[in-house]
């Protein structure tokens, strides 16, 4: 198996990355939003645009 990040060998204790630094670009990816999780629920939907819709108007 390969690291997702960089490609290289994984270490066992950091598995699926080759080390910290990638687990935590990793992590980074998530919390910046570039991950996402897709949802079938309209509710869920509705909230995420009403988020975004917040997020960018506090840009402006």
């Amino acid at each position: 198996m390969s690291c997702p990040i960089c490609k290289k060998a994984t270490v066992q204790s950091y598995r699926p990355f080759c080390s910290k630094r990638c687990a935590d670009i990793d992590l980074g990816k998530w919390f910046g939003g570039e991950y996402a999780v897709p949802s079938q629920d309209p509710e869920e939907a509705i909230e995420a645009l009403e988020e975004m819709e917040k997020q960018t108007s506090q840009l402006h």
